[in-house]
C-alpha cells in the first residue's frame, strides 16, 4: 500500500574494539578508518531510500555512522540513548580470551546460554528488549504513512529489537547471525494486512566486511 511505512536499521561501523574482538557494551568507543570509510560507502545507499527520519543511539560509534548518512540524506540525526548496545559490565574492552580467564564460570554461562550467571553491570537479554523494542515502535509510530526511518545502532541490540517488532520468539536468536558493521535491514508494513515484514537482513554497500556475530558468537559490539 502505498501508506506504509519502512524502518531501515543499521549497524554503525567497524571500531578498533570491534577489529580486535573486545566487548564494547557502553563505552564511547569510535569509529576506525575502516568504519568511517564502511559508514561513507553506505551513506548514499541508505540517502536513495528518500528517508524523512534519521535516529540513532548516542554513543560514538553509531552517531558517528549516523552523520554520514545524516550528510548524504540532508537529515539531522536525532539521538536516542534507549537504542545502546548492551551494557557488558566488567566485560567491557575484553576479549573472549580475556573474558573466559578472567570470569570462567561466567563465561562458561554465557557459551551455554545461560542467562542467570553475568558479570556485575551486564543487562540481560530482556532488560536491553525492554528498552529497544519501545525506542523502534516510537520511530515507527513517528513516521508519517509512505514514509521511511533510518535507525543507526548496534549489533547484538538490534538483533534483540529486529526479533522483538517482528514478534520472534528469542529461542530463535541462534539461528539468525548478528547484523556485520555497516549492515542494514529493511522492515516493511504489509501492503494489505499492515504489521511489519522483514523484506531484507543484512544488507551490505561495497566495501564493508564481515566482522564477528556480536549478538551470540563473540563481544557485544
Amino acid at each position: 500500500m502505498p501508506d506504509a511505512r519502512t524502518l531501515v536499521l543499521l549497524r554503525h561501523g567497524e571500531t578498533d574494539w570491534n577489529a580486535q574482538g573486545r566487548a564494547q557494551g557502553h563505552s564511547d568507543v569510535p569509529l576506525n578508518a575502516v568504519g568511517r570509510a564502511q559508514a561513507e560507502t553506505v551513506a548514499p545507499v541508505l540517502a536513495a531510500f528518500g528517508p524523512g527520519r534519521l535516529w540513532s543511539s548516542d554513543l560514538a560509534r553509531a552517531l558517528q555512522t549516523a552523520e554520514c548518512v545524516a550528510a548524504a540524506s540532508g537529515l539531522t540525526v536525532e539521538p536516542d540513548a534507549r537504542l545502546r548496545e548492551y551494557d557488558v559490565g566488567r566485560r567491557s574492552g575484553l576479549t573472549l580470551a580475556e573474558f573466559a580467564e578472567g570470569y570462567p564460570e561466567e563465561y562458561v554461562a554465557w557459551v551455554a546460554e545461560d542467562p542467570s550467571l553475568r558479570v556485575a553491570g551486564e543487562e540481560s537479554t530482556e532488560q536491553v528488549r525492554d528498552r529497544v523494542v519501545p525506542a523502534l515502535h516510537d520511530c515507527l509510530d513517528a513516521l508519517e504513512p509512505g514514509q521511511t526511518g533510518i535507525v543507526v545502532l548496534h549489533g547484538a541490540c538490534l538483533k534483540v529489537g529486529l526479533m522483538g517488532l517482528l514478534g520472534w520468539p528469542w529461542e530463535l536468536s541462534g539461528s539468525l547471525q548478528g547484523p556485520e558493521n555497516c549492515g542494514y535491514s529493511v522492515l516493511s508494513e504489509h501492503a494489505v494486512r499492515g504489521g511489519l515484514r522483514l523484506t531484507s537482513y543484512n544488507e551490505k554497500a561495497v566495501g564493508s566486511r564481515h566482522g564477528p556475530d556480536f549478538a551470540t558468537d563473540g563481544p557485544v559490539g
